[in-house]
C-alpha cells in the first residue's frame, strides 16, 4: 500500500493525534473497578490542537483523517 508524503506539519499533527489517542486509551485502560480521569490532560489536548492549526486542519477532520490514514494505515 503506498503511503501519502505529508509535509513536516501534517507529520506533527498526525504525531500530536496519535499520541493524545494513546493517552486517552491508557487513562480508560485501567481494569474493573479503577476509577477513571475526569477530563484529558489538557497539555495533551492543547499540543494535538496546536498542531492541528498549524497544519492548516482545524475543522477539516475529512482531510486530517485521509492523512491519518495513508501514513498510519490500520492492521
Amino acid at each position: 500500500m503506498p503511503t501519502a508524503v505529508l509535509t513536516d506539519r501534517e507529520r506533527t499533527a498526525v504525531q500530536a493525534y496519535l499520541r493524545l489517542l494513546h493517552t486517552v486509551r491508557a487513562a480508560f485502560d485501567t481494569g474493573p473497578g479503577a476509577p477513571r480521569p475526569a477530563v484529558v490532560p489538557p497539555s495533551v489536548l492543547a499540543e494535538a490542537e496546536r498542531a492541528l492549526a498549524a497544519a492548516g486542519l482545524t475543522g477539516n477532520e475529512e482531510r486530517f483523517f485521509r492523512l491519518l490514514r495513508s501514513w498510519c494505515p490500520e492492521p
